[in-house]
C-alpha cells in the first residue's frame, strides 16, 4: 500500500527522507517529499509554484473542476493535482469545497502544509526532532526516522483502555501527533505550528416539515453512493444485515450497472449471527452473496498480523474478520468495497439514549459529569484502571490531563445546542475519525482495495445536523429519519428491526483458541518488563474468575490488542 513522507529541515532533507524508507520525488532547499513503495493512490503533484505529495480520492470532482474553470488541470490528471490547484487558487476554501478521502503535504514557501480530509477517512502523523519536521501517513516510516527519539507515551495507554482507540491528536509514540480531520496544520522551520479549521459540521435550524426531510436525505444518500461506485467495474458491499449496511446495499444495487457482490460474516454454528437478515437483504437486492466463516482459530492465527497493519491500535474484535472479508473481496476481483459505517455516529444510534436518560436523572451540575458519563457509556476499561494498571503507572499518570478532556468540548453548549447533536458531534469527531474510518482504510488498503463509506459523505453529514433531533431519535426509535429515507427500498423486517450489533464471541475465543496466546503475551517477559498491568489482575481475568458479564472478555481483548501493537512496533517503557 503506497504512503507518503515529507520533511522540512535545513540539513539534507533528501537523506532524511530516504532514511525513513521513502523515495524522494521532490527536493527543495529545506524540504523533501517522497513516496513509500507499494500499490495505492499516493502520488506527487504540482500546481504552479506548489509541489505536494498525498493520497487523494475525490468524489464530485466535476464540481471542483467547474469552480476552477480555466485554472483546472486536464480531466485525465490525478485527483491530487486537482485538489492542489484548488488550494493554490482558493486556499483552504478550495479544500473545504472538495469532497473525498485525502491527505496532502504541500511545500508552500517556508512552510510544510498538512491537510486531512473533512471526516478523517485517511490518517496523517507528524513529529519534530531538533530543527526538523517530518510528516507521513505511515507511523512505521516515522518511527524509522533516525532523528526521532521516541518511546511509549503513557497517557495514550490510559486513553486507549478508556475508548478502545485514540480519539484525538495523541499517539502511543512520544512526540508524535496525529492531524485532526477538517484541519490544516502549518509546520514552520522555526518549530512553530498553527492549526486552522476549514470544515466542521454546524447545527442549522431547518424550517422544513419532517415529511420533507426524508426525500431530501434520500437524494443525498443516492448521490453519496453513486459517486463512490467504480466506473465499469464490479463493486463489493459489506453486509451485516443492519439498517446501515442494508441501505447501502440496496442503493448500490439500484444504481450500479455492474455486478454487486455482498459479504457477510459467520463465526460458526455455535455463535449467534445475523445471517437471516443479511441473506434476506441479499436476496431482496439480488446481489451475489457470500458468507465467510471466521472460526476462533483463524482469529488466533492472524491477530498479530492484523494488529500490525494499524498505525494506532483499535480494540475491536472484528479487525481480523474485517481483514478476511477484504481479502475475500479482493480474490473476487473487487477493488472498491462499500460499507454502512457512519449511520450510528451521524444519525443517532446506540448509546445516545442512555446518555439522554442520564441527563434527565443527574443531579451533579458539574459540566465534567456529562463527559465522565460519556466515558462510562463506552463500557471499556475506564472504571477498571485503578486495579488494572500498576501503582507506578497510576502515579505517573496522576498529573496528566484526564481522558474527559477529549470529549468535554463537544458536550458543552457551543457549536451544537441540543444534547443529541452534541453527542453525535462527539461520536463523529472521535469514534468516526479515529476508530471506524481508520480501521476500514488500513485493512482494506492492505488488500489492495479502497474502502468507501457513503454515510460519512460530507454532504450527508452536513444534512444530518440540519435535521431536527426529534427526527433522528424519535422517542426510542433510533435513526428514524434515515429509515424513513429508504423505507421503500427494503423489507420492513429490516427497516424496523431493533439494532443488535455484531455479536462477536470474544469470551469463547479467549477461553479457547486465544487462551494460550493470551497467557504467553500478557504474562510473558516482555509484558512484565513493560510494567503496565498488574499481574494479579491479568491472571484473574485470564482464568475467568468472577466473570459474570461478557463485557469482561472485551476488556481483556483491549489489553491483548495493546500488547500485540506495542510488540509489533517495538515500543518499550
Amino acid at each position: 500500500m503506497s504512503r507518503w513522507c515529507a520533511v522540512l529541515t535545513p540539513d539534507d532533507p533528501g537523506g532524511q527522507l530516504r532514511a525513513m524508507g521513502a523515495d524522494p520525488v521532490a527536493v527543495g532547499g529545506r524540504y523533501a517529499l517522497g513516496l513509500l513503495a507499494g500499490p495505492g493512490v499516493a502520488g506527487f503533484f504540482t500546481a504552479g509554484e506548489l509541489t505536494a505529495v498525498g493520497e487523494v480520492t475525490l468524489f464530485h470532482a466535476e464540481r471542483l473542476r467547474a469552480r476552477l474553470g480555466a485554472d483546472a488541470p486536464p480531466p485525465d490528471r490525478p485527483d491530487g493535482e486537482l485538489l492542489l490547484h484548488a488550494y493554490r487558487r482558493f486556499g483552504l476554501d478550495g479544500i473545504a469545497a472538495a469532497d473525498g478521502m485525502f491527505t496532502l503535504a504541500v511545500a508552500d514557501g517556508p512552510e510544510l502544509v498538512l491537510i486531512r480530509d473533512h471526516v478523517g477517512a485517511r490518517t496523517l502523523f507528524h513529529a519534530r526532532a531538533g530543527t526538523a519536521w517530518a510528516a507521513t501517513t505511515s507511523l512505521r516510516a516515522l518511527q524509522r526516522w533516525p532523528r526521532l527519539r521516541t518511546g511509549l507515551h503513557l497517557p495514550a495507554v490510559r486513553t486507549f483502555l478508556t475508548f478502545a482507540y485514540l480519539p484525538g491528536r495523541e499517539t502511543l509514540l512520544r512526540g508524535v501527533e496525529e492531524a485532526l480531520p477538517g484541519r490544516c496544520v502549518r509546520l514552520r522551520a522555526d518549530g512553530s505550528t498553527t492549526e486552522e479549521i476549514y470544515w466542521e459540521p454546524a447545527e442549522i435550524d431547518d424550517p422544513r416539515a419532517e415529511a420533507e426531510h426524508a426525500p431530501a436525505l434520500r437524494a443525498l444518500l443516492e448521490a453519496a453512493v453513486s459517486t463512490r461506485l467504480p466506473a465499469a467495474a464490479p463493486v463489493g458491499v459489506l453486509l451485516s444485515g443492519g439498517i446501515d449496511s442494508s441501505l447501502v446495499t440496496a442503493l448500490t444495487a439500484s444504481i450500479h450497472d455492474r455486478a454487486v457482490r455482498s459479504y457477510s460474516i459467520s463465526f460458526g454454528p455455535d455463535a449467534p449471527d445475523e445471517l437471516a437478515y443479511s441473506g434476506l437483504v441479499a436476496a431482496h437486492c439480488r446481489t451475489r452473496h457470500r458468507v465467510l466463516t471466521v472460526p476462533g482459530a483463524a482469529v488466533a492465527a492472524r491477530l498479530a498480523e492484523t494488529v500490525a497493519l494499524l498505525d494506532c491500535p483499535v480494540g475491536d474484535p472484528l479487525t481480523v474478520p474485517n481483514l478476511m472479508l477484504a481479502e475475500a473481496a479482493a480474490a473476487d476481483g473487487i477493488r472498491v468495497l462499500l460499507n454502512g459505517e457512519g449511520g450510528d455516529p451521524v444519525f443517532g444510534g446506540p448509546k445516545n439514549l442512555p446518555m439522554l436518560i442520564f441527563e434527565l436523572a443527574r443531579d451533579d451540575p458539574d459540566p465534567e459529569a456529562r463527559a465522565l458519563a460519556y466515558l462510562d457509556s463506552y463500557r471499556k476499561c475506564h472504571g477498571d484502571l485503578p486495579v488494572l494498571l500498576t501503582p507506578a503507572v497510576l502515579a505517573e499518570l496522576a498529573a496528566s490531563p484526564p481522558p474527559t478532556r477529549l470529549v468535554a468540548p463537544y458536550l458543552r453548549q457551543g457549536r451544537m445546542s441540543s444534547l443529541l447533536n452534541q453527542l453525535l458531534h462527539a461520536n463523529l469527531r472521535t469514534k468516526g475519525a479515529h476508530h471506524i474510518l481508520t480501521k476500514v482504510e488500513r485493512l482494506t488498503a492492505a488488500c489492495g482495495l479502497e474502502g468507501r463509506a457513503p454515510l460519512f459523505d460530507r454532504a450527508v453529514v452536513d444534512y444530518a445536523f440540519r435535521v431536527p433531533p426529534r427526527c433522528k431519535l424519535a422517542g426510542t426509535r433510533e435513526k428514524w429519519i434515515l429509515k424513513q429515507a429508504v423505507r421503500d427500498l427494503l423489507p420492513s423486517t429490516i427497516v424496523d428491526r431493533p439494532k443488535s450489533g455484531m455479536r462477536v464471541p470474544v469470551q469463547q475465543w479467549l477461553s479457547g483458541p486465544l487462551r494460550e496466546l493470551g497467557h504467553d503475551l500478557l504474562l510473558g517477559e516482555s509484558a512484565r518488563a513493560r510494567g503496565l498491568f498488574r499481574e494479579d489482575t491479568v491472571r484473574t481475568r485470564l482464568r475467568g474468575d468472577g466473570v459474570l458479564l461478557p463485557r469482561q472478555g472485551g476488556k481483556l481483548w483491549l489489553v491483548l490488542s495493546l500488547e500485540l501493537w506495542l510488540r509489533s512496533f517495538g515500543v518499550g517503557p
